[in-house]
């Protein structure tokens, strides 16, 4: 799968990943020197950790949609925010309100530089 050339496709671009399961391309999304928060009040940083997060969430066996609420850029820097989902069915998974920084590659290419999937949550104590 490529990189998106365009920082308002990187949620597609991230939800199609997951969607096939392959943690390598879903792994080739990230900047893994960056910051990933897969629950709420637990950032990790690091390639492990990384992997290790999204092997977690790659576990929950579902449907993942992500919708771009917006996208700022400027320059090779880019904000987005997000709401997403895993279902399976009409079950829901897990959905959650996100921010995402993403920084444009050498090669035109945009990844995740932080991914705080609960990010804009109004209420995060009660998840």
């Amino acid at each position: 799968m490529n990189l998106p050339k365009r920082a308002e496709d990187a949620h597609a671009t991230l939800a199609a990943a997951f969607n096939t399961g392959d943690v390598a391309t879903v792994m080739s999304m990230y900047d893994n020197t960056g910051i990933i928060v897969p629950e709420p009040g637990k950032p990790v940083s690091g390639a492990e950790n990384f992997e290790a997060s999204i092997k977690a969430i790659l576990s929950i066996k579902g449907k993942m949609e992500i919708r771009t609420v917006y996208c700022l850029q400027t320059g090779n820097i880019a904000v987005g925010r997000s709401e997403w989902s895993i279902t399976d069915g009409s079950d829901v998974k897990i959905s959650a309100k996100g921010i995402e920084v993403m920084r444009q590659q050498p090669d035109g290419a945009w990844k995740i530089v932080i991914d705080h999937a609960f990010g804009a949550e109004t209420n995060l104590a009660a998840k």
